[in-house]
């Protein structure tokens, strides 16, 4: 029986590896861990932790295609982040320009969750604790 544990990372490819390194570390809080330049590849690896926990590879590529967001495309859907008070989140969120959509409830679970995005589109949620 396969025995998956966690999930280790998740990998996330910015059209503009300095721009989204400071939206994940100095709006979102993560902590840069390391970073890496991969000559072969003229690439930028940076590792992200959240609360000392290594979370996100974020890479940096020559001319990245795109990612589908609107409509919604098959594969990963969004990235979630639980905070103990959405509406703070939001407002924390909004001090450093960053858009949320307007807080609405799981009608599954009766929480609070918003959506907003990287500086690539990548959609991302705040869910309540």
């Amino acid at each position: 029986m396969l025995q998956l544990t966690a999930i280790h990372h998740i990998a996330i490819i910015a059209s503009d590896y300095q721009r989204s390194k400071a939206f994940y570390c100095d709006v979102l809080g993560f902590r840069l861990m390391g970073e890496y330049y991969r000559e072969a590849r003229d690439s930028w690896k940076g590792d992200l932790a959240l609360q000392d926990r290594y979370t996100i590879e974020l890479f940096s590529f020559p001319e990245p295609p795109a990612r589908v967001s609107h409509p919604e495309a098959c594969g990963l859907r969004h990235l979630a982040f639980t905070v103990p008070d959405v509406a703070a989140a939001v407002a924390t969120l909004a001090d450093k320009g960053v858009i949320c959509e307007p807080i609405r409830i799981d009608e599954l679970t009766g929480k609070q969750c918003t959506f907003f995005a990287d500086p690539d589109g990548l959609p991302l949620e705040l869910y309540q604790a």
